[in-house]
């Protein structure tokens, strides 16, 4: 039998995005808790580019960075839902709104959050943006690659668990569904698959977590108010 860990973070997005794929794809799999302010030399030695989760490790050889690793885990493991279309000029697709998710979404929205005053602004606008162009690809679809959870519904995790709670904490209301009508039900039918309600952190655990987060970095904003320097 394939030998399989996951090093990952029960906070984490990006380690719940793997998680979900293995269990889509009914893989079993070890997972072993980080803490990311304290990493493990195996993590380290396994991930010495980046020294981030999550990292898969199969059979002794390690994957890292999500996107990498969701893609190696729907080509290695034909079982279950595919989670990239076959037609290339799909899989191209799912990959650029992957990335882009990744690269332009999060950040934007974490921002949107964390930070205050012109740069919160810059922020929101950036993430409404974003939002207002994933509410018109999903044209009435359950999901973004149709009937089933797929690649971009993972990646997009955060939007539908995560940045709920963290707009919740600093008081912002970007993600509604009374402003993202299409993207409330895609909410709805993701958080409600039995694979995924059943393996999400528990929210009063997870808001606890990100309140300490926030409140530290809302103290770091009002220093730096003061003359003090960004905080990192």
């Amino acid at each position: 039998m394939a030998e399989v860990k996951l090093y990952g973070s029960w906070s984490s997005p990006f380690s719940h995005r793997i998680e979900v794929a293995l269990k889509l794809k009914g893989v079993e799999y070890e997972f072993i808790s980080e803490d990311v302010h304290n990493k493990s030399p195996l993590l380290l030695k396994y991930n010495p580019v980046h020294k981030k989760i999550p990292v898969l490790v199969h059979n002794g050889k390690p994957i890292c960075e999500s996107l990498v690793i969701l893609e190696y885990i729907d080509e290695t493991w034909e079982e279950g839902p595919s989670l990239l279309p076959k037609d290339p000029y799909e899989r191209a697709m799912v990959r650029f709104w992957a990335k882009l998710l990744d690269e332009k979404g999060l950040p934007a929205m974490l921002k949107a959050c964390l930070r205050i005053g012109e740069e919160q602004e810059k922020a929101k606008e950036e993430s409404t943006e974003l939002l207002k162009f994933l509410e018109g690809t999903l044209s009435g679809n359950k999901f973004f690659g149709g009937d089933t959870i797929g690649m971009v519904d993972i990646v997009a995790n955060f939007m539908s668990y995560w940045f709920i709670i963290w707009q919740e904490l600093a008081g912002l209301q970007v993600l509604t569904k009374e402003k993202f009508p299409k993207l409330g039900e895609w909410m709805d039918e993701y958080l409600n698959s039995d694979i995924i309600k059943e393996n999400l952190p528990p929210k009063d655990k997870l808001t606890e977590y990100f309140q300490a987060r926030f409140e530290a970095t809302a103290a770091a904003n009002a220093a730096a108010a003061g003359g003090g320097g960004l905080p990192k």
